[in-house]
């Protein structure tokens, strides 16, 4: 079994911290008691509370732009796709929902410099969700007039998750998942299509 890092302690302190008491809340000092180090040690890996705050955030973003980029590149047909990355990004904020609490309620306590940071990786992550329902659009499976707009709503419904999912609920993050990825299909699968051409208007 692999040996835990004095980094790694610090970190999943941080986040029990935080989830606990919000940003706020939390002391160097108690994150340093939950690490099971001196608050001094804190700052051989950290010069600050807000440093631990900004590498969460960072992790968490990163992680969540891998899932769905996964999910994005596991199928060239539109509904398939768009069902594993809504699927997949959701799911990941239930099973992470401490880590994505502190992810997306921390977000403005983060200095301007780390702020801009973290949102290109939001920018990313709306970017591939609009690449999936675009090219949706273009190969005509898909119904979508607003692409921005219909993506952030999309990957509102995992991001809604971390504000009151707990496990063991009355539901699990699969059956969520699965909800969620439905309501996605069903939101912006076209519906009609046009009749085909006639043999005269194909060239034929």
């Amino acid at each position: 079994m692999r040996t835990i890092t004095a980094r790694e302690r610090l970190i999943n302190a941080a986040v029990e911290a935080f989830a606990e008491k919000g940003f706020a809340g939390t002391t160097t000092r108690d994150i340093a008691s939950r690490a099971g180090m001196s608050p001094a040690a804190v700052y051989v890996h950290h010069d600050s509370k807000e440093s631990l705050l900004f590498t969460v955030s960072l992790n968490g973003h990163r992680h969540a732009l891998d899932v769905i980029t996964a999910a994005a590149r596991s199928s060239a047909e539109p509904i398939e796709r768009l069902r594993a990355m809504v699927y997949d990004f959701s799911l990941w904020h239930a099973d992470n929902s401490r880590v994505g609490r502190i992810v997306q309620y921390e977000y403005h306590a983060l200095t301007d410099e780390h702020r801009a940071e973290v949102a290109t990786y939001r920018r990313s992550i709306e970017r591939a969700m609009q690449d999936a329902l675009a090219d949706g659009v273009d190969q005509g499976i898909l119904d979508v007039e607003d692409v921005p707009g219909t993506a952030f709503s999309l990957l509102s419904l995992g991001v809604d998750l971390v504000r009151w999912f707990e496990p063991g609920g009355s539901r699990s993050g699969h059956e969520l998942a699965t909800l969620h990825a439905d309501l996605a299909v069903r939101m912006t699968l076209r519906t009609s299509f046009p009749p085909p051409l006639s043999p005269e208007a194909r060239g034929a």
